[in-house]
This record gives C-alpha cells, structure tokens and sequence, in this order.
C-alpha cells in the first residue's frame, strides 16, 4: 500500500470503504444518480475512481469530470466533454454534433486542446443544446456510461457571486434535472459530489426540488479499527517498525478517523523515523508529529482548505458569523445556546437569527461541528486545535462579551 497524501487512490491502495462501495455500486447499476456528500478529505473523489474502475472491468465506460474551476455553465459543458474524450467512439459522435467539427480525427488530439475547440462553440444561447447532445449521446451509447462530476457546488457557490447569481443557479441546477430525468433511464448514471455540500446550497436558495431526483449518500469517518488498519497496513508496506498502540495513538490524536489526515499522520512519521535514521517510532513521536508536522507550519495549507471551502459555501455575511461560531467552540470546545444567543444579539439585524442558523446548518453538514447535548463542538480534534491556535489569545467568549455590554449601559 503506497503512501498517498494529495492525491486520490484506487485498486491496491484503497482501504476501508468495501461496506460503502457495495451500497453505491448497487445503486449505480440500478439506474440510480448518486448525490456523495461528506466532511473534507473524506474520500470522496477516491471511492468515485474506485466504482469507476470497478464498474469498467465489467464493461462500463467511465468518465470523470472536474468543474472546480468552472466560470459558467459554457465551461461545465465543455469539461464534460474533455471527460468523454478517452472514449473516443463518444467523442467522435460529439464532434459530429458541433457546428464546426473538427477536422483532425479525436484520436489525434489531446483532451485538453479537445476541451478547448468544444468550448469555442459555446456561448450563453447553446449551452443546453450541447449538454443535452452530449448526455443523449453517452446514454445512447453501445455499453453503459458511469459519469462522476465533482466539486459541482464549488462551481455553483462561484455562479452565485454573479449579480444574477440565483437565477442561473436554478438555470443550470433545472436543466441538468431535465437532462439526466431525460437521458438517465440506466444507460447514463452520475454521482455528484463536492467538498461543500450541495444541499445546504440549494436549501438557502430555496431549490431543493432541483436536485430531489438525487439518491443521497453521505460518507461518514472511518471507525478506530478501519483507522488502525489503515495505519498498519501503510507501515508494513513502507518498512515502518509501529505496533497497534501507535496506529490507536494516531487515531486518538486526530480525533476522528479521515482518511487523508491517517495518511498524512503516517507520512510525518515516516518521515521523522528516516530523519533520525532509524525505521521504528513510539507514542512520543506520534504527540511530537502532531504538534510539529499537522499542527505546525508542514500542515498549514491542509487545514486552510478548510477556511477556503467554508468561505466558498457562505455568504460574506454568513461567513462572518460562521467564523465566530468556530473560534467560540475551538476555544471554549463549545458553542453553547448562551454563546448562540449572544451571537444573534451582536449582529442586530433582523435575520440574525435565521443566518446563524444557516451557518451552523453548514457547519454540522460539512462536518466542522456536531450537536451534543450543551451545544455543538468539534469532532475532528486536530481542526480544533487548527483553530484554537489561531484565536485563543484573542477571543473573548461571546457570553462574557455580551455581559460586559450590558453592565456598561
């Protein structure tokens, strides 16, 4: 098993999902499309690549799309092409439809500059034209076509930044209902996924119903066992000397079983064994590479993602408050009703209430917080330490503060 830390993994490296990978599977070859949600770093893109190369060894074609980057529904319709591109009898028919075909046969291009010419057809009048050509084309294909198209609420939560942002949420959210109700009877099946989630988007937008032909499914941590195994199995294949003691030490330190950070924890342990030249590590080590490897400046840019993908999911305002929310609970390890009430009484507006409610929504859904019985707190300890160390020696709880405005009247 290799040691993966940035990228996503298939066949030999994967580890842990096979309960998950039957469920979607089943619905994949039932015709049904598939809405994959889960807190970051989940795994998300990796169990998407694994059903496609499983799905392909019986005979599907597999396409994966990316729309990260995406500026407007155009571009989402030509990374859907670049996606068919290695299924060149797919390509070869979409060509067919464009208004000016392309001259050279598709085997003799590469995706990207494919993905290009398409994208040149496009314009804000024929986009739908094209996307439903190129769904009608996959699902009239001769064998059935697996489509993955991830980070989509990625794209859409950029859509809403335009002055009409609402309308062509709903624009691009209704026409691809239309198209996969249209072309989807078991020949063409996608999941969508993202590292925000779809549906709290569509609920604070009021268009749920635009995604309701989607069959939800959420991808939950790996338990302790499954987080251990994982561990062992990584340094049995890479010449680590670490007993089960050190994988449930790893696993006690995150707090909670992701996948990516039980890799990452592994590879600073590596890491620290080779730099000492040795190939055995301890308990020690494991609380001396949290602090300096995840926790220290080596781990900084994995846990802003985070921050990013939370300010890509809010509104500026509702950003505003989340951030709040978050620093309360790292550095006090919880956001209590009191601190709630007093959050809302410091944004005096009318809709304070409903915003901070929104930004909790989206923080228990994409997993940064979970409900307990005195409030929410963190599940994933090393985010919460992340955060802590950023606000704990300026944060004054939001009940005290509130306090403190009222003895000063």
């Amino acid at each position: 098993m290799k040691s993966a830390t940035g990228r996503w993994v298939v066949g030999d490296d994967f580890h842990g999902r096979e309960a998950e990978l039957g469920i979607l599977d089943s619905r994949i070859r039932d015709g049904n499309h598939v809405l994959l949600s889960g807190q970051r770093r989940m795994g998300k893109t990796s169990i998407a690549r694994e059903i496609g190369r499983r799905l392909e060894v019986d005979g599907w074609v597999s396409l994966f799309a990316d729309v990260e980057h995406a500026a407007c529904s155009e571009d989402v319709i030509a990374e859907l092409a670049r996606a068919a591109h290695p299924a060149h009898p797919i390509a070869k028919r979409i060509v067919d439809g464009m208004i000016r075909p392309i001259r050279r046969n598709v085997e003799e291009i590469s995706a990207v500059d494919f993905r290009v010419k398409f994208r040149a057809e496009l314009d804000a009048g024929n986009w739908r034209r094209a996307g439903d050509e190129l769904f009608a084309t996959c699902a009239g294909h001769e064998r059935p076509v697996f489509l993955v198209v991830d980070e989509l609420p990625v794209f859409l939560s950029r859509l809403l930044r335009d002055p009409e942002g609402k309308r062509r949420v709903d624009e691009f959210l209704s026409w691809m209902r239309r198209a996969f109700q249209t072309h989807g009877a078991g020949s063409l099946v996608a999941i969508l996924s993202g590292s925000i989630g779809l549906a709290p988007l569509a609920a604070r937008l009021g268009l749920s119903d635009r995604i309701n032909h989607l069959a939800p499914f959420r991808l939950e941590p790996w338990d302790r066992d499954t987080s251990v195994a994982c561990f062992l199995r990584l340094a049995e294949s890479n010449g680590l000397e670490a007993g089960e003691d050190v994988g449930g030490a790893v696993y006690d330190a995150l707090g909670l079983g992701i996948p990516h950070f039980v890799q990452r924890h592994f590879a600073h342990l590596w890491d620290f064994s080779r730099m000492r030249g040795g190939s055995a590590v301890s308990l020690a080590d494991v609380e001396e590479t949290y602090r300096t490897g995840l926790l220290g400046p080596p781990g900084h840019g994995n846990l802003m993602h985070y921050e990013t993908r939370l300010r890509e999911a809010l509104d500026d305002s509702t950003y505003c408050i989340a951030i709040e929310i978050l620093a309360e609970a790292s550095v006090q390890r919880i956001f209590s009703p009191d601190a709630q009430r007093a959050l809302e009484r410091k944004y005096a507006v009318d809709d304070a209430p409903e915003r901070v409610r929104e930004a909790l929504g989206v923080l228990e859904h994409d997993g940064y917080l979970e409900p307990g019985p005195g409030g929410y707190q963190f599940s994933f300890r090393l985010l919460r330490d992340w955060w802590a160390g950023r606000f704990r020696g300026h944060h004054a709880p939001l009940a005290k503060r509130n306090a403190v405005r009222k003895a000063s009247r």
